[in-house]
């Protein structure tokens, strides 16, 4: 039986210990300081923006695809296994465009998704009044709507990811933080081909043939212990829940839009989500983003935003405001998906940024497909 041990419980954890879960001859540990979907998890609104976006190759697009393949059957595989009620929106994604000149580039992007076998539609503004009569069409040029996109609660899916891999027998230890790793000596910096023989928290000791970290912005502090420090900066977002008197709009037609970067997710009935702004400059620290207040004034710019496409807002009432970090690598592209230097067993699948939860099916399957591997 091979050990793998996952350190950290956010969706991207529990994607990896879910997946994981479902190879024979795998035992699956996962340990966390915190409850699951704490920290950047509960820092998403969960848009999954894969068909629409500018990515058309190479890796990211690569990523984003094998996503949207596993979601087409993950949401419900979770939902019939473990009972759980997982909130989504599958009525897809509508970005609305303002200036002409971006145009060719839409219609360069429509091309190459019917060729990779997407649709990605581009409406006239007239066809935006229709399909979302609540939205305002000043100054739209086109709507660009992607059936194939859509939006998923991160704390329902990742508590479903937990409950699912439980159900085929990984353990998990919350309120464990680590403390340290077995194989490793502190006064040694690690050899090619070093590897951990366990991980350690505050109460017991997990033996390991393998170790991801999942974690996030916890990932500097554990890879320093570890020799190899790997820098994830945090950057904050905010945003803010909205309820109406009655939904806008049709209701039978309830997509997640997005305009001059700012969504707006309907989350069924009358509420919704608006966000989120992108805060704090790279250099950052963690320390640093934890002492500082969010700025209001940023949010206030973001409803205003949101008001300006779709007036209806300005009549809602303020329900949650909402902020969170979120782990931007510093020095690589993200996510960063791949061993840690100097070690044979140990994988890093952290860093995300704004798309952990579009891409932990993606990254659960390339950890998976790693470990899987004999040896």
């Amino acid at each position: 039986m091979k050990r793998i041990t996952v350190i950290g419980c956010g969706v991207v954890g529990a994607a990896i210990a879910y997946e994981l879960s479902l190879c024979p001859g795998i035992q699956v540990v996962v340990v966390d300081g915190a409850p699951p979907a704490q920290g950047s998890t509960a820092a998403a609104l969960g848009v999954a923006m894969a068909v629409i976006s500018h990515k058309v190759k190479g890796r990211n697009w690569r990523l984003r695809e094998r996503s949207l393949k596993r979601y087409q059957t993950l949401i419900l595989e979770l939902a019939s296994l473990t009972g759980r009620s997982i909130q989504h929106n599958a009525q897809g994604i509508l970005s609305l465009c303002f200036a002409a000149e971006d145009l060719p580039r839409w219609r360069s992007l429509q091309a190459i998704r019917q060729g990779q076998g997407y649709p990605l539609e581009i409406w006239e503004p007239g066809q935006v009044g229709d399909r979302c009569p609540h939205l305002n069409g000043e100054g739209v040029v086109a709507g660009i709507y992607s059936p194939q996109d859509f939006q998923v609660n991160p704390t329902d899916l990742t508590l479903a990811l937990v409950a699912g891999a439980q159900a085929h027998g990984a353990e998990f230890y919350f309120g464990e933080p680590v403390t340290g790793f077995g194989g490793v000596e502190v006064e040694v910096a690690p050899q090619e081909d070093w590897r951990c023989t366990a991980v350690h928290t505050l109460s017991q000791s997990f033996a390991a043939d393998a170790i991801v970290l999942a974690t996030g912005l916890g990932t500097l502090p554990l890879t320093q212990a570890l020799h190899r420090p790997t820098a994830i900066g945090p950057v904050l977002g905010q945003a803010l829940r909205i309820h109406l008197d009655e939904p806008m709009g049709s209701s039978e037609f309830q997509p997640v839009v997005n305009g001059h970067d700012i969504h707006l997710v309907p989350l069924g009935g009358s509420d919704y989500w608006v966000g989120a702004t992108v805060e704090f400059p790279p250099e950052t620290s963690l320390d640093e983003a934890l002492a500082m207040q969010p700025e209001a004034a940023r949010l206030d710019e973001v409803l205003a935003g949101a008001i300006a496409y779709c007036p209806a807002l300005a009549n809602g009432m303020i329900t949650q405001r909402w902020s969170g970090l979120r782990p931007r690598p510093q020095g690589q592209a993200a996510p960063v998906i791949q061993p840690l230097t100097g070690y044979s067993n140990i994988w890093l699948a952290t860093g995300h940024y704004r798309n952990g939860v579009l891409l932990a099916p993606a990254t659960a399957l390339a950890v998976r497909d790693e470990l899987e591997r004999p040896g």
